[in-house]
């Protein structure tokens, strides 16, 4: 096969791994109303759930990231090992309806999962084609958002389900896209060091532009997961009812932002990666600003601003992982983006927790709690403007 296409057929399925194993993330969430009735959770303890997939991702890239274990060995093997793992532990979080303690341990379990899928995903794919590298993180990072919202997409399909499922079937899923990157290999670029290197994450925080990609997603990360936990909430408060609308309603805010990841990483070769996460940013500020502004507006408009946030609201985020990757050492590119998403995700708990505690009361003001993610982020990226399509 000529190498232009092994090159892309390489991506494609590296792609369609992530959107595959990303299903775990937010499987639970996708039946929550099922949990609520079934197990007598509140929005609160949903929270939790959700919080605990955030925890066990921040220790799993934490790890990676100060032991250099996600440059030392072959990062197609890794992937393939952590779906084994989520999708495991994943299936067995639907038995545990009278032990709550092992129902977190299980999400947490998952998340320390997605920390070998979704960083390692990253490397994987720039491994493959590094010259372009803010195309292929849009694509991959889009991925990312489509397979988070798969769960909502079979809860959707079926009139009469069973919840579980809806975990199973993103149990299955992670198996076979980890059993295809571990089929596939590594690229011809994978940069691999020939021993683990401690603290190479270090050296990474010391190069300003990695410092200033690294806080303007700090800033995107208090917003994107709060915003992914509270919009099937949204949604149904908008004036859909549970049940399927809402589920394919939640899926095409999903959908919306595997889009706009798309489209950002194809503009970014002409606009600059900085320029796309700034118009994101921006995009995703005003939809933060907007939603609140609402009240009673008809259901079609709230739902078209919700659909427009979900577009905004993770478009920038391949752009800011490129600009963190170019910024440091390609042998410790693996350890920078683990550590720069163990942070953003350490962040996310927070807007989380109090989105998800606070939402009965505040409603759609929930908004302006997340406003200040975008704010920030605009904040320290400022200065990519002007940079151009060099950055």
């Amino acid at each position: 096969m000529p190498a232009q296409r092994r090159t892309a057929f390489a991506v494609a399925l590296i792609v369609i791994a992530e959107a595959f194993g990303t299903s775990l993330w937010f499987s639970v969430n996708a039946v929550a109303e099922s949990l609520q009735q079934g197990w007598g959770l509140d929005t609160g303890d949903i929270g939790h759930l959700t919080s605990a997939v955030q925890a066990g991702f921040i220790a799993g890239t934490f790890v990676f990231a100060i032991s250099g274990l996600a440059d030392r060995f072959s990062a197609s093997r890794v992937f393939g090992a952590c779906a084994v793992v989520g999708a495991l532990s994943n299936a067995a979080f639907a038995g545990l309806q009278d032990w709550p303690t092992a129902a977190l341990l299980m999400r947490f379990v998952t998340g320390l999962a997605l920390a070998g899928i979704y960083p390692i995903g990253m490397k994987l794919v720039m491994s493959w084609a590094p010259e372009r590298a803010g195309q292929m993180l849009g694509w991959l990072v889009g991925m990312l958002a489509l397979g988070s919202g798969l769960p909502h997409l079979i809860r959707g399909s079926s009139l009469q389900f069973d919840w579980q499922l809806v975990l199973y079937c993103a149990s299955l899923l992670a198996l076979i896209g980890g059993a295809a990157v571990a089929w596939q290999g590594d690229g011809p670029h994978h940069g691999q060091r020939s021993r683990m290197r401690w603290g190479a994450i270090l050296s990474a925080f010391g190069h300003r532009d990695f410092r200033a990609a690294a806080f303007a997603y700090f800033g995107h990360m208090w917003e994107l997961y709060a915003f992914w936990a509270a919009a099937p909430f949204l949604i149904i408060a908008s004036g859909l009812a549970f049940g399927n609308a809402a589920s394919l309603t939640t899926f095409a805010v999903f959908a919306g932002g595997a889009l706009g990841c798309i489209v950002g990483g194809l503009i970014s070769r002409r606009w600059g990666n900085a320029r796309v996460a700034l118009a994101a940013l921006a995009g995703s500020a005003a939809m933060c600003l907007i939603y609140p502004l609402l009240g009673d507006a008809p259901t079609m408009l709230s739902l078209a601003v919700l659909l427009a946030w979900g577009v905004f609201v993770v478009a920038d985020s391949p752009q800011f992982s490129a600009l963190a990757a170019a910024a440091c050492d390609q042998r410790d590119v693996g350890a920078a983006l683990a550590m720069m998403n163990s942070i953003g995700f350490a962040i996310s708990i927070v807007s989380i927790e109090l989105a998800l505690a606070w939402l009965s009361d505040i409603g759609p003001r929930v908004g302006w709690l997340l406003l200040p993610g975008p704010v920030i982020g605009l904040w320290f990226l400022r200065k990519g403007w002007r940079t151009g399509p060099a950055s």
